[in-house]
């Protein structure tokens, strides 16, 4: 195996990590920035306020695109192991 190929891997596997990773995240951001404006704006300083309402859309999206994410990485996995004999020349 070359560094061509070793680098293409670690491209191909980073990209699936963005890719799934960043609809949760970006719920997780959302939800977040909204409870602060609404701590701010009420001034409420209570630190844990943001916890439930996060793993509660994270649980929730996860509901909704859980499939979608599963399919992601099986298929690079199954995309991996199938040039398997290549990658040990």
């Amino acid at each position: 195996m070359d560094i061509g190929t070793v680098t293409d891997l670690t491209r191909e596997a980073l990209y699936t990590i963005m890719i799934t990773a960043s609809p949760l995240l970006l719920i997780s951001l959302c939800v977040g920035l909204t409870i602060s404006v609404f701590q701010t704006v009420t001034s409420i300083q209570e630190q844990t306020l943001t916890f439930v309402p996060k793993v509660l859309s994270i649980f929730l999206g996860i509901m909704l695109l859980g499939h979608w994410m599963l399919n992601n990485m099986v298929h690079f996995m199954t995309r991996l192991w199938s040039d398997f004999a290549v990658y040990i020349k």
